[in-house]
């Protein structure tokens, strides 16, 4: 499973140097039809093969980054996959309600976050000490709403709500409430 820092950093990177060259592209092609005298001649052809070139490569590069979401190998296999621990957790009034204190976990262990509302629609997130996002779901009332995950690394995190759900939502945040040991 890729870490998701890992893969926004490297899309980051990636759609900013895409767009770097998008944006070169252009103001040369301005530059040409603008200047002064004598227009420069921007041949047909060299255009076209350019204005493909940079839609082969954009695709491409959509097409190569889609495929790196962390969660979408472990959900497509899930019916053959048998979580190591179930945390069964119930949303009510803006408040998470967790079967313990802390939710501990060994590294490398299967989880599920089985999540239940019966009022309001809510977001799940579990975040990292730095508050980078490891993983959410949206919690809608009246359906399954449960969450497989593996955590690659130890360390502590933080639940919050992901979802706007009224003014009292920002402050749905269990701190160091999930520990994954080594």
């Amino acid at each position: 499973m890729v870490n998701s820092e890992l893969v926004l950093n490297g899309q980051t990177y990636a759609y900013t140097i895409y767009a770097i060259v998008v944006i070169l592209f252009i103001l040369g092609f301005a530059y040409q039809v603008t200047k002064p005298g004598k227009a420069g001649v921007l041949k047909t052809s060299l255009f076209v093969v350019l204005v493909v070139c940079l839609t082969v490569l954009g695709v491409s590069l959509h097409i190569t980054t889609s495929k790196t979401i962390p969660w979408v190998p472990m959900d497509l296999n899930r019916a053959d996959i048998k979580p190591d621990k179930v945390f069964n957790i119930t949303v009510v009034k803006h408040q998470f309600q967790l079967p313990s204190d802390k939710l501990e976990m060994k590294k490398g262990d299967i989880v599920v976050f089985d999540v239940t509302s019966n009022d309001l629609t809510y977001g799940f997130g579990i975040f990292r000490q730095n508050k980078t996002m490891v993983c959410q779901m949206q919690v809608v009332p009246g359906h399954k709403n449960d969450l497989m995950w593996k955590f690659e690394e130890s360390g502590t995190y933080t639940i919050r709500s992901t979802e706007y759900s009224g003014p009292e939502g920002h402050q749905m945040i269990l701190k160091d409430v999930v520990i994954v040991n080594e």
